[in-house]
């Protein structure tokens, strides 16, 4: 009996990735390429990961599958093989020479498969000197200036979690790159591989800001600059309860509007006189210590005047806007951001949860037809 259509259920159904088992923003680039559809295979090793949470909790595996395979054994790289041979994308975040050393590089990929796209996120890169030097995300953007952007002038840069490297400067540079690499492939038959370095996309991240600091409109200091702080109508600021509201209205119309709801219209008439930046802010940090955050934030609700409290993560599903549009989801009893961006033909959304190290082996080995995936019965 023929099986019918595949079912639609984003952009990339049809499209299947082997994800080698990592942490950080490996596993992250892969779950984006889920949510967007895509069939992810996750390779996980006997014991799992050195360093993670509990995988019933792990969201970045929402949306895939899981096998295990020991990849230091006889059979493991020739099973990893077998699921090369029938995949699109691949997607490893080992040290540069591990998977080699391993049997499953990209020679032995791209041999077994030409048409692969073979995807490599690392911190420090293929090659240079850092190259084979351990390191997190705090060091990656460190070296790159963008951590010397953060914070305030008269403190220590601020950690902003592992947003900026990980997953800005990591997961979402390789997902571009082994989507436009894979149609590369499916134009021309040919593979390749990416090298997604986590310094390369948080330098390329700052293009913007280095075009200013060229021209002469951004000061390499930090907090001294529209953008980072040293603005005082763009940065945040503290509410009688100890909330926080963020404040940009850069335009001038929407300046405007904020100065007369703050109730200084009068006081500054003349915003971009920098001599009096300290002043100007001293008085917009008094003004809202006069109230708490739900007032302030009933005070700029309808307006143009670019302000919005700064919420927590738990109070971020409820907000109306984001209710209303579904940006967090509940699924499994875990409320989640939903998958982004969205699409009119393609919906995505959250089809599973997290993928328990080899829960999905049978139904891999059937759908993918690799029934040595199946473990050997034993007598």
């Amino acid at each position: 009996m023929a099986k019918g259509p595949t079912p639609v259920h984003g952009p990339l159904t049809g499209v299947r990735v082997v994800e080698l088992a990592g942490i950080g923003p490996g596993p992250f680039a892969a779950m984006l390429l889920a949510d967007l559809g895509a069939d992810v295979v996750r390779v996980d090793r006997p014991g799992g990961a050195g360093l993670g949470i509990d995988p019933a909790h792990d969201l970045t595996n929402r949306n895939k599958r899981s096998v295990v395979l020991d990849l230091k054994s006889d059979e493991g790289p020739a099973r990893v093989l077998d699921l090369v041979e029938r995949a699109d994308i691949l997607v490893e975040g080992y040290r540069p020479g591990v998977a080699e050393r391993l049997g499953v590089g990209p020679d032995a990929c791209l041999a077994r498969n030409p048409k692969l796209v073979y995807g490599r996120m690392t911190g420090w890169g293929q090659d240079g000197p850092l190259a084979d030097r351990a390191g997190h995300d705090i060091a990656y953007i460190a070296l790159t200036g963008t951590l010397s952007m953060i914070g305030s002038p008269d403190e220590p840069p601020t950690v902003p979690a592992n947003l900026v490297g990980d997953y800005a400067g990591g997961s979402l540079y390789l997902v571009v790159g082994v989507l436009a690499a894979l149609q590369h492939a499916r134009a021309h038959g040919e593979g390749q591989v990416v090298d997604a370095a986590i310094v390369d996309g948080a330098a390329h991240l700052a293009t913007m800001i280095h075009g200013m600091l060229a021209a002469g409109s951004w000061q390499d200091r930090r907090g001294a600059n529209l953008l980072d702080g040293g603005c005082p109508f763009y940065g945040t600021y503290a509410t009688s309860d100890g909330g926080h509201m963020a404040v940009g209205p850069l335009e001038g119309r929407f300046y405007a509007e904020f100065a007369r709801l703050l109730g200084i219209a009068d006081a500054f008439p003349d915003r971009w006189d920098l001599a009096r930046w300290d002043e100007l802010r001293a008085a917009v940090t008094e003004r809202f210590l006069t109230r708490t955050r739900a007032e302030w934030t009933e005070v700029f609700a309808g307006t143009d005047a670019c302000v919005a409290p700064v919420l927590s993560l738990g109070e971020a599903p409820h907000h109306p806007h984001l209710a209303a549009r579904s940006t967090f989801v509940e699924h499994g009893g875990r409320t989640q951001p939903a998958p982004a961006p969205r699409f009119s033909a393609t919906p995505v959304f959250v089809r599973t949860g997290p993928a328990l190290p080899g829960a999905d082996t049978e139904a891999v080995a059937a759908d993918w037809d690799v029934p040595g995936l199946r473990p050997t019965p034993r007598d």
